[in-house]
C-alpha cells in the first residue's frame, strides 16, 4: 500500500489531525499552511520594548511560502509545482504587502489564486495561512524492453 498522506519531520506539527500534505494521484494538496514554526513560536511577530505584540504580514507570507516550500520538497516537488494558492488573511488592509512579497516567489505566470478575508485564524499572532495544491506527476515505470 502507498503512503499518501505525510507529517514532515522537523515542521510544526499540525493543530489537529491532518496531515501536511496528502497525495491524490499527480496531485499534492498542501493543509493550510501558517509562519509557525516546529518550537511553535510564530516567525513575524514580536514584542516591542513597549510590551506590546506586533505582527509583521510580510515576514509571515515570506515564512508561510517557505514552509510551504520545505513542505513540498520533502515529498519530492517543488514551488515551481505549485498551480493553485488559496490564501486566508486576517485584515485585506495587509493585501498589498502580502501581494508584494507573495511576487518574490511566483510571477503572473504562476498559480492561480484565490485571496480571501477571515475573521480569524487558529491563533491570534496569526495574520494570514495559506493552502496550496501542486502538479507533481509520478514517475512513470520502466517498460520492460520486448
Amino acid at each position: 500500500m502507498t503512503r499518501n498522506a505525510f507529517v514532515v519531520p522537523g515542521n510544526a506539527k499540525p493543530m489537529g489531525s491532518f496531515p501536511h500534505v496528502r497525495r491524490a494521484g499527480d496531485f499534492l494538496f498542501v493543509s493550510g499552511t501558517s509562519s509557525r514554526r516546529p518550537d511553535n513560536t510564530f516567525e513575524g511577530v514580536h514584542i516591542g520594548a513597549d510590551g506590546n505584540r506586533y505582527r509583521d504580514i510580510v515576514a509571515q507570507t515570506r515564512a508561510v511560502i517557505l514552509n510551504i516550500e520545505k513542505i513540498l520538497v520533502s515529498v519530492g516537488a517543488s514551488l515551481a509545482d505549485v498551480v493553485e494558492i488559496s490564501t486566508f488573511l486576517v485584515n485585506m488592509a495587509d493585501f498589498a504587502n502580502y501581494n508584494a512579497t507573495y511576487s518574490e516567489f511566483f510571477g503572473p505566470e504562476g498559480p492561480a489564486r484565490t485571496t480571501v478575508a477571515v475573521a480569524q485564524l487558529p491563533h491570534p499572532d496569526l495574520l494570514i495561512e495559506i493552502k496550496a495544491v501542486a502538479y507533481a506527476p509520478l514517475a512513470t515505470p520502466a517498460r520492460p524492453e520486448a
